[in-house]
């Protein structure tokens, strides 16, 4: 090696050397701070955002969980709804949000693990959330108006047989959880019942109440007001045991073993939050739900609290949407 190579040599061995050093601090630098951030979170305001509109019971508990976070960690807690495109809208905008904590998404299960069963493509990575926990669960009811000719799931499963596509069954819209139930009732038992889709739960209770139509499933939260007033009967329940508030309501797995229709709300965050964030959202929450005052609120809507960890949550979705795809496939489902 000559002389002038070895000092060439020497000054680049120096450059990367200074290079190093400089990026390794670089990245210290930024592992500090995102630790610091981690560590002083919440240190503003957080949003919630709601795929629907106000006043369902998706809506309420967010709002009941957001009010005791805003007490406890001292920071605003607001919840805004971002209804449209089968719950799309919403589940997009926290996609992409920016991953710190800030934004988050409250949803029912549509979003997370039914629409990409059913869209070519969606603005967002469902399985690209950061799960952080599931708030509740409800168990969905197969309701009926009087005047429909059954008294019970028996009746109703022989006189759809008989009379195929003369009952109809009412739905939130193509995709949602109501109708993917139906669609699943249908395959077990090979029976035949029209569809009539809406938009939203709202319309189509209404016109069950009437008598417009004849059928569906719903959220016990939903229907338990006309249930107790007598304007809908009760027929089954898609939990796995009976509920004690009806225990005279059979579960659909007496009949149709391994029947599950259970309606649940999750917490999300956008794609690469921090783990820690997700975990002290996730305690947090959790020791909220299961206070006393707020698990006598969350039964007031007929809501089970579960606040279960990242890591049971995103076992949980997981195992939905694996369901619910078969269902949606079998069913050959398309969106409108």
């Amino acid at each position: 090696m000559t002389a002038s190579m070895n000092v060439n040599w020497k000054a680049d061995r120096k450059r990367h050397t200074a290079v190093s050093i400089w990026g390794v601090a670089a990245l210290l630098a930024i592992g500090a701070s995102i630790a610091a951030a981690q560590e002083s979170y919440p240190n503003r305001a957080i949003k919630i955002i709601v795929p629907i509109p106000p006043g369902a019971t998706a809506d309420t508990l967010p709002r009941l969980v957001g009010e005791r976070l805003a007490s406890q960690w001292g920071q605003p807690v607001i919840v805004e709804n971002r209804p449209g495109a089968a719950l799309n809208i919403g589940a997009e905008a926290v996609a992409k949000a920016a991953p710190d904590g800030y934004t988050l998404l409250a949803s029912p299960p549509p979003p997370l693990t039914v629409n990409q069963s059913l869209y070519p493509k969606l603005g967002f990575d469902p399985g690209a959330f950061v799960p952080v926990t599931v708030l509740a669960q409800v168990p969905n009811i197969l309701v009926i108006n009087p005047k429909t000719p059954a008294s019970n799931l028996q009746q109703l499963v022989a006189f759809a047989r008989t009379n195929p596509d003369k009952l109809t069954y009412a739905s939130s819209g193509v995709g949602g959880i109501p109708h993917l139930s139906m669609e699943l009732l249908k395959a077990l038992t090979g029976i035949e019942i029209r569809h009539i889709p809406y938009k939203g739960l709202a319309p189509a209770l209404t016109d069950l109440i009437a008598g417009h139509v004849d059928v569906m499933f719903d959220n016990l939260g939903n229907v338990a007001t006309p249930i107790e007033a007598g304007t809908l009967k009760a027929l089954a329940v898609g939990s796995e045991q009976r509920i004690a508030g009806l225990p005279m309501v059979p579960a659909m797995s007496e009949m149709f073993p391994g029947f599950v229709s259970v309606a649940w709300f999750a917490i999300v965050a956008p794609p690469a939050t921090p783990r820690e964030i997700a975990d002290k959202l996730s305690r947090t929450i959790g020791e909220i739900v299961r206070q006393p005052d707020v698990t006598k609120k969350f039964a007031d809507l007929y809501s089970t609290p579960v606040g279960s960890t990242p890591g049971e949550t995103a076992a949980f979705i997981k195992d939905e949407r694996e369901r619910w795809s078969k269902v949606i496939a079998a069913a050959g489902i398309r969106p409108d």
